[in-house]
């Protein structure tokens, strides 16, 4: 127990300085903050203990959003954590659309640890976008979130009850009126609008 509470403060220690000169779009807050919230969600949300998977959580956007390196990941925490952050990590060297469809295509095919991070992820970020969405975000961007976030969710389907639980809530305070053919809509709108975004 000592041990892992070890790990995780090593890994919290390491992702503050790797996102140290970052801030979140939303309400302009240290970076870390989105990381270890992830953790949190992971650990009292989706009731998981596993340090290897509390530690990924609070690492996932460091090789993403970073300079850092899987091999630095693996170095430092383990092949195990870094298996678990490539799988939710996108390649930014593909367009923004090319990395919202790869998600929607590639959520389904990852493993049980990286689905819970996931899902911890994106009840993270649908609850910031309900709190204080992005500056110049229109009401239709973050309805087209929502769409995307809900399609890939689907993808990662009875993994965790209690954090699928909370995503659908999440969801459904702005998509709860809508029929599947209109999230479909809004999913398609979204996708093509991505195409004209840059990073």
């Amino acid at each position: 127990m000592e041990e892992d509470a070890g790990k995780l403060l090593k890994a919290v220690h390491f992702a503050a300085e790797k996102h140290r000169d970052q801030r979140r779009k939303g309400d302009d807050s240290p970076y870390i903050n989105h990381p270890i919230g992830v953790a949190e969600y992971v650990r009292t949300v989706g009731g998981v203990s596993d340090v290897n998977v509390l530690v990924a959580a609070v690492l996932h956007d460091t090789v993403e959003d970073t300079d850092t390196t899987l091999e630095e990941v693996a170095e430092r925490f383990g092949d195990a954590i870094a298996k678990i952050v490539q799988e939710v990590t996108d390649d930014k060297n593909l367009s923004k659309y090319e990395r919202k469809q790869g998600q929607i295509d590639h959520a389904g095919s990852i493993s049980k640890e990286a689905k819970t991070v996931k899902l911890a992820d994106k009840l993270y970020n649908l609850t910031d976008l309900l709190r204080v969405p992005p500056k110049g975000w229109s009401e239709e961007r973050i309805l087209g979130y929502f769409a995307w976030a809900s399609a890939v969710i689907d993808q990662m389907r009875q993994v965790n009850p209690g954090l699928e639980s909370e995503v659908d809530k999440t969801l459904a305070t702005k998509l709860g009126t809508y029929s599947d053919q209109e999230k479909a809509k809004l999913l398609e709108d979204y996708l093509q609008s991505m195409r004209k975004v840059d990073d």
